[in-house]
Parts: C-alpha cells; sequence; structure tokens
C-alpha cells in the first residue's frame, strides 16, 4: 500500500492550512485520507496517499512520513491564560422523549384488563398477568396440566404465543 502517515504539531497544522509553511517534500498526487486529532499527544495525524511513495506491504503498520525542514515561519508569541484546572466542556443535548419518538398507544393497563377478562375465574386464579414492553405477560402461578390446553386456546384467540424457556415458560401477548 502506497500510504504514509505525517505527524504534526497543532501549530504546523495550522501553519499548513494557512499556507504559511508548506511541506515542500509533498509530491503533486498526494491525497488526504483521513486527519486525526490527537489530544493526549498533541499531533495531527494526517493518513496519506500518494503513487510516489514506496510500497509496503498490508501486514505491516503504515511508515510515517518525514517532513522536510523548509523554511519556517516565525509567530509573535500570543500570550495565552493557563487555567490552574483543566474542566472539559460537557455539552448535553437533550434527547427527544418517548412521546416524540413512539406514537401515542392506548393505556397499555386498560388493555391488559381487557384480556384479563377473556380468561375464566378459574383460570385467572392459575395465572399471573404483568405488562412489559408492548407484550403482555401470562404465566402460570402453578403447574398447569388439563386446563394448560384451554388457557392456550383462550391465548390464541387473543394473537398470543407460548414461549418456552430453560426454566420459566410463559404466554406472550402482544398489545394492540
Amino acid at each position: 500500500m502506497k500510504i504514509r502517515i505525517m505527524k504534526l504539531s497543532p501549530e504546523r497544522f495550522m501553519q499548513l492550512l494557512q499556507g504559511k509553511n508548506p511541506v515542500p517534500n509533498l509530491s503533486a498526487d498526494v491525497e488526504v485520507l483521513d486527519v486525526k486529532l490527537d489530544l493526549f499527544a498533541k499531533q495531527v495525524l494526517i493518513l496519506l496517499r500518494s503513487e510516489s511513495f514506496e510500497d509496503t506491504p498490508e501486514s505491516m503498520p503504515f511508515p510515517e512520513f518525514i517532513v522536510a525542514a523548509g523554511p519556517e515561519t516565525k509567530f509573535a508569541p500570543r500570550p495565552v491564560a493557563i487555567p490552574t484546572a483543566v474542566k472539559p466542556e460537557v455539552k448535553v443535548e437533550p434527547k427527544p422523549t418517548v412521546s416524540k419518538l413512539v406514537p401515542p398507544q392506548p393505556d397499555a393497563n386498560r388493555w391488559a384488563s381487557k384480556m384479563e377478562n377473556e380468561f375464566s375465574p378459574d383460570q385467572r386464579k392459575l395465572l399471573s398477568f404483568s405488562v412489559r414492553d408492548d407484550v403482555m405477560v401470562v404465566k402460570p402461578v402453578s403447574f398447569l396440566k388439563a386446563e394448560w390446553e384451554d388457557i392456550n386456546e383462550v391465548v390464541r384467540s387473543l394473537g398470543g404465543k407460548w414461549v418456552k424457556g430453560d426454566i420459566i415458560s410463559y404466554w406472550e401477548i402482544p398489545l394492540q
């Protein structure tokens, strides 16, 4: 691959952007593939590609592009206030509320109570009902023998299905 990494200080990078101190050994066909700022190392990393670069195997890391020393432009140092403790500025963007993301739906508890009423009073004694996300979960309270078929028939009529788990199995009925 004919790729190199050029490492510059942020000040030197600004000089390049301003056109004040060009890199003399860059060929005309250089393409900039990526630019990253490493704040901890205080370096600007520029990924370059050119046909004039020596080909390196893909298994090797990208070699560094050595910037030739050219005429340097001197700048008058600007006074910089040095803070005693650097506090990163955190900008928190407000997250959209759930009501904006999800269209308004009928009250889940109302649907759950309507579905509960589909079961006979004897069946309701054998089951526990809860609402999770957009489904009503119906769990047997104790081992169901002959009642399982009747309860399964009611659940299937409501559009639900039996979910077999390793330890706990239950029915899920989608809330409409």
